[in-house]
């Protein structure tokens, strides 16, 4: 079986990350680049001379409709994810929208209902849950290694991209773009968020991009708290304002013990683990390094190859969208907004164990 896939959006996410991951998947005979749009005439030039695909189509439309297409990739600016995700689900197509899935609840709830009665699968990024560190943590963690959770950080952040006005125009902003990485992962650990208190804001009020100066109309800045239920809290920093970091991107704390998980969720490092039985760090190494933070696509190819559902799920992405637009409502109100959506617990269906035990590497501390 070789799937067809149309691209919505032909920038950078498109021909740096997604490209090297098809480009792959190509070279396997699983999938063909067949079809691209971009309302760009410079962009739709590159991409039909580098990869040789069609981007005569004059509107979106014109990619979701075609009958040689079996997959549609929404990587467009972040208003059109939504829109653009319904309108390829309910043309019977397999869809891989990148996050945000919407950038409005009314919308995030309309894809939601459309994913549930069409015929093809729906995966939303970020795709941090599918990463082999990710799934040995979580894991260790349903096992009760480090005992039940009781609190959390997590850290996501850079200086801010220098390309694309959007990212600081409304319905964009450092929240859809950074923070949901880091709450898609703490969901997974947690469960459902209860509820959400939060400072967002505009930090820098101005940034250049592309060599103009712009207005930044979007949050660029956010430190949000996030309660489960039971006492359990965890904490997110992430904004275009930060220079360079070397924490873990994400803590967990246990009733007997901690993980952190080093690098970033979305390109991690390997992980540590305390437990007060061994009472000393074990350090992991990364499992592996070449995972590409695109690996949803090539985990909606497996799917429907094998007609099994997928690991993550539409759920899990609208609760992330609803929270993070709670954390927007509290900064503006200055009050606990409830949260009530929730989505199903991750389920790897064994995969989880089939890899290797990782082996610790060697940690300076314990010496």
């Amino acid at each position: 079986m070789t799937l067809s896939l149309g691209v919505l959006g032909l920038g950078s996410v498109f021909s740096g990350p997604y490209a090297a991951l098809i480009g792959k998947l190509e070279q396997e005979g699983r999938v063909r680049l067949t079809a691209g749009y971009d309302p760009e005439p410079g962009k739709r030039s590159v991409a039909a001379d580098r990869f040789g695909i069609d981007t005569s189509a004059a509107q979106p439309q014109d990619v979701i409709g075609r009958g040689d297409v079996d997959i549609v990739l929404v990587l467009t600016s972040m208003n059109q994810h939504g829109s653009l995700a319904r309108a390829a689900l309910e043309a019977g197509k397999h869809v891989l929208v990148e996050k945000p899935m919407s950038t409005t609840l009314a919308e995030g709830r309309s894809l939601l209902e459309a994913a549930a009665s069409a015929p093809g699968q729906l995966v939303c990024a970020p795709h941090v849950v599918l990463s082999p560190t990710y799934r040995e943590m979580h894991r260790r963690v349903r096992d009760g290694e480090i005992g039940d959770l009781y609190l959390a950080r997590a850290r996501y952040g850079w200086s801010g991209p220098w390309w694309g006005r959007w990212f600081y125009e409304s319905g964009g902003g450092a929240l859809f773009d950074l923070g949901v990485y880091n709450l898609t992962s703490l969901c997974g650990f947690f469960g459902s968020v209860r509820r959400v208190t939060a400072m967002v804001g505009t930090a820098v009020p101005k940034r250049e991009v592309n060599g103009e100066l712009v207005p930044v109309r979007a949050d660029d800045n956010a430190h949000i708290v996030l309660d489960f239920g039971q006492a359990r809290f965890a904490s997110i920093a992430t904004g275009f304002t930060m220079q360079k970091y070397r924490s873990p991107a994400i803590e967990l704390y246990g009733a007997t013990g901690v993980l952190q998980l080093l690098g970033d969720d979305w390109a991690p490092d390997g992980f540590e683990q305390w437990t007060n039985e061994r009472g000393s760090w074990e350090l992991f190494g990364e499992r592996d390094p070449n995972w590409p933070w695109t690996d949803g696509l090539r985990h909606l190819v497996e799917s429907i190859e094998n007609g099994t559902p997928t690991v993550t799920r539409p759920e899990h992405a609208f609760h992330a969208l609803e929270v993070m637009l709670a954390a927007k409502q509290s900064a503006a109100e200055g009050r606990v907004i409830e949260v009530t959506s929730n989505f199903p617990d991750l389920d790897y269906g064994g995969s989880a164990r089939a890899e290797a035990e990782p082996r610790p590497a060697h940690d300076p501390r314990t010496s």
